[in-house]
């Protein structure tokens, strides 16, 4: 178990906080100074088409292991965030392919389980809030969110709001970019098939036969002049940029704030990348790429500040 420092929530109802992964929970309790003590990581339970309530159980066992070490913070709510498509009005899972869940109650299953108030959300749309709120976009109305790892994730915060279109907005690793590849999604040319770093160690491994330890690896050999790497990085950079020359033209957004694990490869992916979007953009409003600001716990302080907004609601 880990205490943070000081945390950039501020002072608050205390309430619990909640990241579902397909692979991992963080779970955490936020004290009233705004201070997330018992910040922990536990494998996520799956159970087929059970998933959804053994999460909830999970939930209920990760709440009392909170209380017992922090007996003096009584949490009013909770806030839970889930990858997938997320109905979060309704509070319905909708769909998770890696959690086997279909139209899920969780938000019911979760207030059930824990006995108070939950706020419910989408991960990315969690953690996009947080960096709105408290992180990278702070100084900006109209911001699209774009999370590079395995995958690509995104959220669309319009006029300071999220834009969630019932859950299917922000969809951004799965615009098409392309002719090909094939998605694992069924679609082909998605920017997540080209853009991601898991597709950048794909598409090396496939065109080399060679192995390698992540996208930095694949950064570093075209640094160095690997011809196969140069092309699947600039490839990659080439796909980004034209999937936020596309947000430039139908959104308009004033900045595109950049996290995942790509993000860390700093000016070797903002510079080009800005370089590429500068030639091909004209009248458009250039938006800002910033990199994200709270790392890996976004989506934890983001369900954090939904809980909070649900216990003062």
């Amino acid at each position: 178990m880990a205490t943070a420092d000081v945390s950039v929530l501020g002072p608050g109802p205390v309430v619990l906080a909640f990241d579902v992964g397909g692979t991992d929970t963080k779970s955490a309790v936020i004290g009233a100074d705004g201070t997330v003590l018992g910040l922990t990581r536990t494998p996520t339970p799956l159970d087929g088409e059970r998933t959804a309530e053994a999460v909830a159980a999970h939930l209920a066992r990760l709440a009392g292991e909170l209380r017992e070490r922090h007996p003096d913070l009584r949490p009013a709510g909770a806030g839970l965030l889930v990858p997938g498509i997320v109905d979060a009005e309704r509070g319905i899972g909708v769909y998770a392919s890696n959690l086997g869940w279909r139209d899920a109650p969780l938000r019911d299953l979760a207030e059930g389980a824990l006995g108070m108030p939950v706020a419910f959300h989408h991960d990315v749309t969690g953690a996009s809030l947080a960096e709105h709120r408290l992180g990278a976009a702070r100084a900006f109305d109209d911001v699209v969110v774009l999370v590079i790892g395995t995958g690509i994730a995104g959220s669309l915060i319009l006029d300071g709001r999220p834009h969630l279109g019932g859950g299917y907005a922000g969809e951004l690793g799965h615009s098409p970019v392309a002719d090909g590849p094939l998605c694992p999604c069924g679609a082909s040319g998605c920017l997540e098939a080209v853009g991601s770093a898991g597709a950048i160690v794909r598409r090396y491994a496939e065109r080399t036969g060679t192995a390698v330890d992540g996208a930095r690896d694949v950064l570093a050999r075209a640094e160095a002049g690997d011809p196969d790497a140069i092309a699947v990085w600039e490839g990659a950079l080439d796909a980004l940029a034209f999937a936020v020359c596309q947000l430039a033209a139908t959104l308009a957004p004033e900045a595109v704030v950049i996290g995942g694990g790509l993000s860390r490869a700093g000016d070797a992916l903002f510079l080009p990348l800005a370089a590429r979007v500068d030639a091909r953009l004209s009248f458009h409003r250039r938006p800002k790429l910033v990199p994200a600001q709270l790392g890996g716990n976004a989506g934890l302080l983001g369900a954090a500040l939904i809980a909070r907004e649900r216990v003062g609601a």
